[in-house]
């Protein structure tokens, strides 16, 4: 596996892989890696000869009072975990955004709501990163994980509208055995607090296994299972257009953030029409 930090290095070698006809797979992380990170790179591997990640923690998309300076990072495990992966190029830049850079790249519509509501300018700081990695990597397809679903989301509408040769491709949240959605932020919680985190899932899995098909009272019985200090949203709504629904008469999406303790958690299902 190489590694390295030059932007221009990464370009090299993904342009000449591509000359030898091979498909570059990139996966671009925050680091702090785990078993929900190694599903994407195993996928990106089934559908890709070589594959690129890249580790950046990215400050375009914390804001003013959230955690961009504790985001817990271990580059040494990260690199381990993509080299028992097989990843063939791992892109650890020290920066992407040289003296003098002043782009941003907004996704109208799909980020004003959900996360986007709750955490302004967040989505702007990701596509902004997400155009300007696939600008370096060029891939042929690029693998985000289910978890994020609205983050899939968009950068899906993004690519589409400025990288329309990329194939953005979704894999599966993983859970750990308890069923909480693995994360990074998981670090922070306590064990008492870990115990109520669970309860998103259990939410969730109560609108997703439900036949009632009314969502407000659906959003009901999910909200009295919830078991959080704040709660940002818990939602029902169309998979691709985030619009909100009033019944499970289509396939649809369950999402919910909340805080647990100081942790900003999110998870989410798909829920089959009704």
């Amino acid at each position: 596996m190489r590694t390295c930090n030059d932007p221009d290095d990464v370009t090299a070698w993904a342009r000449s892989w591509r000359s030898e006809g091979a498909r570059v797979g990139f996966v671009p992380t925050m680091g702090f890696l785990h078993r929900g990170h190694a599903s994407l790179l195993d996928l990106a591997h089934a559908r890709c000869d070589r594959v690129v990640v890249s580790i950046y923690v990215n400050p375009l998309q914390f804001g003013p009072s959230e955690d961009l300076d504790r985001y817990p990072r271990d580059p040494e495990g990260d690199l381990r975990l993509c080299a028992a992966h097989g990843v063939d190029l791992a892109f650890l830049p020290e920066t992407l955004y040289p003296p003098g850079f002043s782009t941003r790249v907004r996704v109208e519509g799909l980020t004003s709501v959900l996360c986007g509501a709750a955490r302004r300018g967040h989505f702007e700081g990701v596509t902004t990163v997400v155009a300007r990695l696939f600008g370096i990597v060029g891939p042929c397809t690029s693998v985000f994980g289910e978890k994020d679903w609205q983050q899939y989301v968009v950068v899906r509408r993004m690519a589409e509208d400025l990288h329309p040769g990329v194939e953005v491709v979704a894999g599966p949240l993983v859970r750990d055995d308890d069923g909480l959605a693995l994360s990074s932020r998981n670090r922070y919680l306590s064990a008492a607090d870990r115990v109520r985190a669970l309860s998103l899932h259990r939410a969730l899995r109560a609108i997703r296994d439900s036949r009632e098909p009314s969502v407000p009272a659906l959003l009901e019985e999910g909200r009295s299972l919830l078991e959080v200090d704040r709660l940002d949203y818990i939602a029902i709504v169309d998979p691709w257009s985030l619009a909100p629904l009033e019944r499970v008469d289509r396939p649809a999406r369950a999402l919910v953030a909340a805080f647990v303790g100081n942790t900003r958690l999110i998870d989410n299902v798909a829920v089959d029409p009704r």
